[in-house]
């Protein structure tokens, strides 16, 4: 089993536009936004946007929350990103060569500005990738370049990178939004970004009131023209859903995540626009494979055999989810038809002669740990609870609040965390990030050395039918070994005023605002 080095918070928070159906009614999201969001007015073009969790921090390399990422991403910048279809386009990079399998050249755009007005050069590049490579930083997003050798700075505005091995996955990683160029001196005096941010982004810090907003304001020494096109964008951090619904009712905000459930209520809202899109997320049962009884494989078979998938997505996402294994459906032909898999068919009787078989006829009892603050979760552990129930197994349910739920997931100091997970945009991410002995977000304890060969050779295999058929077995593997119960991926809705202008969500994108404006 790998050693207890500290694992990667859950990317889980990364995908996630995450959406809370909580019903708190008093809750406005922090004193000085009752009644009106901050930063309106008539003269400038503000967006303010309803957060749903507060900001872990602001640290690219090192946190991974989707409340954190949907602001740095505004702020920083790396060598390449996707366009609207996820192909890999230059963003620092003009363009890139590729001399041989195993080494990469970019060439970069030349006057770019860091906010605090040095400009960037191929030593930040370098820079950059050792402290995401460095052990002392603990980057989540370390493994994605664990066959990086070597990066060089071939002169001002040239960089190259040197692999290991040919890496299938090198040009998708490079598009994360963890993996973004920042300035040492700014690392140094501060020790890390967690506090601060200066990047090349479109936008800049302003301020950060903790538990209330965080304000964004135009780059204007941004090197590309005429974006962006709004002065200013306000995160108002409304943690229960009822603030923001109320609030884009109202027009106190412009823009905000919510749940099917919510989204319905809006459809005849005069003034508001539901968006929506199948997400790259799913969600799943983790079990810290090290401990009694879920260090059996049967057990953790037998769960999957009495849970029923298809009424998670009918009662806890309204329909408006479809049945996932590990690589999300739309990922397209990446992702296996999972309704023929075995685990997938809820059988009560072979999950009790799996229970029987593992020492455990009569069942046990566990406690399944969820977030409080996401109503989905609760719903689905509540499920479990019901649907486990069937074959002997009792479980308590312990609900916590997000930040000791972080630390949970990270220590991996629950039996059976129900969460959910974003698929990325390359198969590698879902299969080895999350699941093999050394992957950054393998926080289950979970070791197979068949499972990692295959993920390994999936990795470096360039021939993309090849690599298919390679993810397709490490798919069923993974399912059979149930490190993880891989539930349901369910629709994103997002509500927007119609005073809105130039925002499209995508899949792999849903946080995009740099061509947004107000009319």
């Amino acid at each position: 089993m790998m050693g207890k080095r500290r694992k990667w918070l859950p990317c889980l928070f990364l995908f996630i536009s995450l959406i809370v159906a909580g019903c708190s009614s008093d809750e406005t999201g922090g004193g000085e936004n009752s009644g009106e969001a901050k930063g309106e007015n008539a003269e400038e073009q503000v967006l303010n946007i309803a957060n749903d969790q507060e900001p872990a921090g602001l640290d690219p390399h090192k946190t991974p929350a989707h409340s954190s990422i949907r602001i740095y991403s505004q702020i920083y910048e790396g060598l390449l990103t996707f366009d609207e279809n996820m192909e890999v386009k230059g963003q620092l990079a003009t363009d890139w060569e590729q001399p041989d399998d195993t080494s990469y050249v970019f060439h970069l755009v030349e006057g770019v500005k860091f906010h605090n007005g040095r400009e960037m050069n191929a030593d930040d590049v370098v820079y950059s990738f050792e402290r995401i490579l460095d052990e002392e930083t603990a980057s989540h997003i370390a493994s994605y370049f664990s066959n990086v050798e070597k990066v060089e700075a071939e002169d001002d505005y040239t960089v190259k990178f040197t692999l290991s091995e040919p890496d299938a996955t090198f040009l998708s990683y490079l598009t994360n939004a963890s993996a973004v160029v920042v300035p040492k001196e700014v690392v140094e005096e501060n020790e890390d970004l967690q506090q601060t941010a200066v990047g090349t982004g479109p936008f800049k810090l302003e301020e950060w009131v903790p538990d209330n907003h965080v304000t964004l304001v135009k780059n204007e020494d941004y090197y590309i023209d005429d974006q962006p096109k709004l002065d200013e964008v306000v995160y108002n951090t409304m943690k229960e859903e009822s603030s923001r619904l109320s609030a884009i009712r109202t027009g106190e905000v412009d823009l905000t995540t919510l749940s099917a459930k919510s989204a319905s209520l809006l459809q005849d809202q005069d003034g508001v626009n539901i968006m929506d899109y199948q997400s790259l997320e799913y969600s799943y049962v983790g079990f810290n494979v090290d401990k009694e009884p879920f260090n059996n494989e049967k057990v953790r078979q037998a769960l999957s055999l009495a849970t029923d998938r298809q009424s998670i997505a009918e009662i806890v996402w309204d329909g408006d989810a479809v049945v996932s294994g590990p690589v999300a459906p739309s990922m397209g032909d990446w992702a296996i038809d999972v309704s023929k898999e075995e685990l997938y068919q809820r059988n009560l009787e072979m999950a009790k002669d799996l229970l029987a078989e593992a020492g455990y006829p009569d069942g046990f009892e566990t406690v399944i740990t969820t977030a409080s603050t996401y109503p989905d979760m609760v719903d689905t552990a509540q499920l479990l609870q019901q649907q486990w129930k069937e074959i002997g197994v009792q479980a308590e349910i312990n609900q916590i609040e997000w930040g000791e739920y972080i630390d949970t997931w990270s220590n991996t100091s629950a039996d059976v965390l129900v969460g959910r997970n974003g698929s990325g945009t390359d198969p590698d991410r879902s299969l080895n990030y999350f699941f093999n002995t050394e992957g950054s977000a393998n926080v289950w304890n979970f070791s197979n050395e068949e499972y990692d060969n295959l993920v390994e050779k999936g990795r470096k295999t360039l021939d993309k039918a090849e690599r298919k058929e390679i993810y397709a077995q490490a798919q069923e593997q993974i399912i059979n070994l149930s490190p993880n119960l891989f539930l349901v991926s369910p629709m994103n809705y997002v509500a927007v005023r119609d005073s809105v202008e130039g925002f499209t969500p995508y899949p792999h994108n849903g946080e995009e605002i740099v061509e947004v404006y107000k009319k």
